[in-house]
């Protein structure tokens, strides 16, 4: 592990341990016997009434990355009122997009179906994803077809991406120069058509769930100019869309933020799913 990553999770630990609000954890539950797949619940301690919930899909350039890494999104999400949800997904080389999506898709289909056991509302859950992530929490919103091979329609009610990496994959690799290309090559094939296909750019239309976009003003160009035309697509369905470009943040910190319990985000995110926060601790993080 290198030393600014792991800088970054002691700070998570330290700020957890300081934490006021006690969180309820269950994790490692089986969401795919088959896979032998798993997800992490945070929820708020004392829940009155069902809470909306918002499921993450971790980074990692579709190769690496693991939910363990994640807690102080679960919990922080938890402490602001909401039901966080962490998932791991298979990675490649063991499947490629399709099947992390399906993996995404299944997890969904078992936090609907199981919700209510941990104080959740089946009908008000959302989808986030950073980098990697991003592209398959976007994908499984905006192409149903996921969603109808298992039976259900779509249940997400909105998708929060935090720097995207992937939602056009098809102009990422007419644009990339990159000797790891390879490494995407793997998850997406050489095949132009399977490009589109995977890219949610591709399968953006009026009935889709909606978006909301973080991205980090020093992040990667090629992050920063697809991301940009990935909303002004959306935004040809969806006019109100929020692009929100957070200064100074890199490509990792853009995850890395939420440890920080006044991040903005976190007010960014509420609002963007109508949800109240629980409680104090919410002032937002001046830039």
């Amino acid at each position: 592990m290198n030393r600014p990553l792991l800088l970054l999770l002691t700070l998570s630990l330290l700020l957890s341990a300081c934490s006021i609000k006690p969180v309820s954890k269950t994790k490692n539950v089986t969401y795919s016997a088959t896979h032998d797949l798993r997800l992490d619940v945070y929820a708020p301690r004392r829940i009155k009434e069902p809470k909306k919930i918002l499921i993450f899909v971790h980074g990692g350039n579709w190769v690496h990355g693991k939910k363990s890494i994640y807690p102080f999104y679960g919990k922080g999400m938890a402490r602001k009122g909401l039901i966080g949800v962490v998932i791991d997904y298979r990675l490649s080389p063991a499947a490629n997009y399709e099947g992390m999506a399906t993996d995404v898709a299944e997890a969904v289909k078992w936090v609907k179906d199981h919700c209510r056991s941990f104080g959740g509302d089946p009908d008000n859950i959302y989808i986030s994803g950073h980098s990697a992530g991003a592209q398959l929490a976007a994908l499984v919103a905006t192409n149903n077809t996921y969603f109808e091979k298992l039976g259900m329609k779509n249940p997400i009610k909105g998708t929060v991406l935090i720097d995207a990496f992937g939602l056009d994959m098809y102009r990422y690799f007419s644009l990339s120069k990159n000797e790891k290309d390879t490494i995407y090559r793997r998850v997406f094939s050489d095949d132009s058509a399977t490009w589109k296909k995977a890219s949610p750019a591709h399968h953006l239309s009026k009935n889709m769930p909606p978006f909301i976009i973080f991205m980090g003003g020093k992040t990667y160009p090629v992050i920063r100019q697809i991301n940009q035309e990935f909303y002004a697509a959306v935004t040809k369905y969806q006019p109100a869309t929020q692009f929100i470009i957070v200064k100074r943040k890199r490509h990792v910190p853009m995850i890395f933020q939420f440890i920080n319990p006044r991040a903005r985000a976190y007010q960014q995110i509420l609002d963007f799913m109508g949800a109240t926060p629980n409680g104090a601790g919410n002032r937002p993080e001046k830039k």
